[in-house]
């Protein structure tokens, strides 16, 4: 095979925004060109143009091309956009149709094209190995591998067995190989524990627990958790909202801090994705800090421990995003100060953010990850928590794993949670599933896990027969039924968003408040404002967030609650839409636009990070967007008294079983259904999530 170097990457936006200037036209091509097709498919919005684009690139960098390389190329960029990590080929080759989610009227189409391509998987692989444009790496099959070959910077990559191969853009599957060869190593490289002085604390932390338990309730996860978490460097936590995440890694933070040997050195650092979700994290482990602290007495000075603990931050602020960039100022060559790093709402991590987390952190210091594996995946690339807790529910746990467990936590394993030691991957051994909700017994709760198991009967008999106006659905409402949620409330459900709005109205307008009185004000009216939100599945048609947020303003104003002038005016609820680390806003984060403390015209956006509050001046605030409705992926990591969630007429193929489920956990007392049509709940349980990923078998070694 000839070779090839290739120093830029074709998926970077600012390189496939110079595919699309200057890619040739594929019209002045051969009528039976493969890129004629690409780009008509384009053009009826079945693809996107930059995927077709990049496939026109791909004929620029190898003229001898093949339709089926060239047809991969597309349908790849398109997966990743869908937030898919790779592409698999076998089932492109058999189910194309299933691959590509394609509205019926392009079947007709599809079959026919696919017709001229490759009839079988071998003849699809043979056409991509002839590109001097892909890696092949890895290839498995009946045991015998076959030697990777030679990196000349390839822009795409084949990967895995022969039996389910997998297609790459170079950059993905160095992330993926990144992740893995990090997960592996810091959940194998065991460390040093005093079992008896870990028992010793252990107890003290936690109440106590049957130790002759036989069933997965009375195990006590969270202890167990703390205890595994002690013998190596990653910790994968995960459990359903109430099942006490953050409680548990408090409790961690406790017996690190008591069994180091020089603790008031210990370096402790907090984050999450987004600003909401560290604030969240950091209010959580506070407050179960001082719950110990005042438990303990003086065993343990938690008190000055927990002063010494950083603000939590989002993971683009610890990491140093840099403008313009995706590269971090911490990184494999100027590693992370920290001796330990929580990072909280993991499932939105996606997979470029946590290879560069991994390759950041000290070799050594322990880093704890947390997070609902069933909720949404990342709105980009990747399921990373997904992969890693894909057989979580069932344990894994080796027999030394069983013996460590009652040892140092005093917990019996059940044997349902054991698995031959044979098949205990380290990362098994590393992951702990929290199976008790302590704070989500109620309808919601019961929802949320009929939802997540798939127990339609069950999930549509909660929501329609709960009489105490906790759960309610509104069955194809009118878009003014919905807008008369938003300035009044329901029955039963009264938080809207009059809560916030008559506070903000309560000030006097040129009042100047002193600092005590405006910062008591601003806090009461995001709080206020955190009562009540709806949560849409799209951004686009009647019942996505543009739209929404648009109608909702304008009811709003018509019942003399909102006054808009313009873009900004007091009360315009913003998230912001980029990452700005100067200004210390990122991507996700909510805040509510008011005067400042002197009352004048002048208007600051206002964030509440716990009790601290930060603001920024509109003028200097460009990314950002009206926030009455946001999506259920912008929603995770926040939680409301009352929420809303919105399923939409027509789009039925984008909802999923864990968007309705990640919907439903963002309320806390209150929850309220809208479906467009009749049967989208339904449909919605039927269907799950699934993201093609190379992960799991990486991490198998497969």
């Amino acid at each position: 095979m000839s070779t090839f170097t290739f120093t830029q990457d074709p998926s970077d936006a600012a390189m496939t925004e110079s595919i699309l200037q200057d890619a040739p036209n594929p019209l002045t091509a051969s009528i039976a060109d493969p890129l004629v097709t690409l780009h008509s498919w384009a053009d009826k919005g079945w693809l996107r143009r930059l995927d077709s684009a990049l496939a026109a690139f791909m004929r620029e960098l190898d003229p001898a091309a093949t339709p089926a390389l060239l047809v991969s190329t597309a349908v790849l960029a398109q997966m990743e956009g869908r937030g898919h990590t790779c592409l698999p080929l076998r089932r492109l080759v058999t189910q194309p149709d299933e691959i590509l989610a394609w509205p019926p009227a392009a079947r007709e189409d599809l079959n026919a094209f696919w017709k001229t391509l490759p009839a079988s998987l071998a003849g699809w692989l043979d056409a991509l190995r002839a590109s001097p444009l892909v890696r092949s790496v890895s290839l498995k099959h009946a045991g015998d591998a076959m030697q990777d070959e030679p990196d000349h910077g390839q822009p795409l990559v084949l990967s895995s067995s022969l039996d389910e191969p997998l297609l790459y853009l170079r950059r993905y599957w160095l992330h993926e190989r990144e992740v893995a060869f990090e997960v592996l190593q810091r959940t194998s490289a065991s460390q040093i524990v005093d079992e008896v002085l870990a028992r010793q604390w252990l107890d003290r932390l936690f109440d106590p627990v049957d130790s002759t338990a036989v069933s997965a309730c009375e195990v006590d996860w969270q202890k167990l958790a703390c205890a595994v978490a002690l013998r190596a460097s990653l910790t994968v936590i995960t459990g359903g909202p109430g099942t006490g995440k953050t409680y548990t890694a408090a409790r961690l933070l406790a017996l690190l801090f008591a069994m180091h040997t020089e603790p008031q050195r210990l370096r402790v650092a907090l984050a999450a994705p987004t600003g909401k979700a560290a604030a969240r994290l950091r209010q959580s482990i506070d407050a179960s800090l001082q719950e110990l602290s005042a438990r303990l007495g003086n065993e343990l000075d938690l008190q000055a421990f927990t002063r010494r603990i950083g603000a939590a931050r989002t993971l683009h602020s610890l990491l140093g995003a840099r403008p313009d960039t995706r590269a971090f100022r911490f990184n494999a060559s100027h590693l992370l100060d920290v001796d330990i790093l929580i990072v909280d709402e993991a499932s939105m991590v996606h997979l470029e953010m946590m290879s560069a987390l991994l390759q950041a952190m000290p070799w050594g210091a322990k880093l704890i990850l947390l997070g609902d594996k069933d909720q949404l995946a990342s709105v980009e690339a990747g399921a990373v928590l997904g992969d890693l807790c894909r057989e979580t529910m069932g344990g894994r746990y080796s027999q030394q794993t069983a013996w460590y467990a009652q040892a140092v936590a005093g917990q019996a394993l059940p044997l349902e949670f054991l698995g031959k030691d044979s098949h205990a991957t380290a990362l098994a051994q590393q992951t702990v599933m929290l199976r008790r909700s302590r704070r989500f017994g109620g309808v919601i709760g019961q929802l949320a896990l009929a939802v997540n198991g798939g127990n339609n009967k069950l999930a549509q008999h909660l929501i329609t027969s709960d009489k105490a106006g906790v759960l309610h659905a509104m069955r194809q409402p009118s878009v003014d039924t919905v807008l008369g949620l938003a300035v009044r409330g329901r029955l039963g459900a009264a938080a809207c968003y009059a809560d916030y709005l008559r506070l903000v109205g309560s000030r006097p307008a040129g009042v100047v408040l002193d600092a005590p009185r405006h910062e008591a004000w601003v806090k009461s009216i995001l709080v206020a404002f955190d009562r009540f939100r709806i949560l849409c599945a799209v951004h686009e048609g009647e019942w996505g967030t543009k739209s929404l947020n648009q109608t909702v303003q304008q009811a709003l104003a018509d019942a003399g609650l909102l006054k808009p002038r313009g873009e900004w005016f007091a009360g315009r609820p913003v998230m912001v839409t980029r990452n700005n680390a100067e200004l210390g806003v990122f991507n996700g984060d909510v805040g509510v636009t008011l005067p400042g403390i002197s009352g004048s015209a002048a208007l600051r956006v206002y964030f509440l990070d716990g009790d601290s509050l930060r603001s920024v001046g509109v003028s200097r605030l460009a990314h950002a967007e009206t926030a009455f409705a946001m999506t259920v992926h912008k929603s995770q990591g926040s939680e409301f008294l009352h929420t809303a969630l919105v399923l939409p007429a027509g789009g039925a193929r984008g909802l999923t079983r864990e968007l309705v489920y990640t919907g439903i956990t963002r309320a806390r007392e209150r929850f309220t259904l809208i479906e467009g049509q009749p049967g989208l709940l339904h449909r919605a349980i039927e269907q799950q999530s699934e993201r093609a990923s190379g992960l799991g078998l990486q991490l198998d070694g497969k």
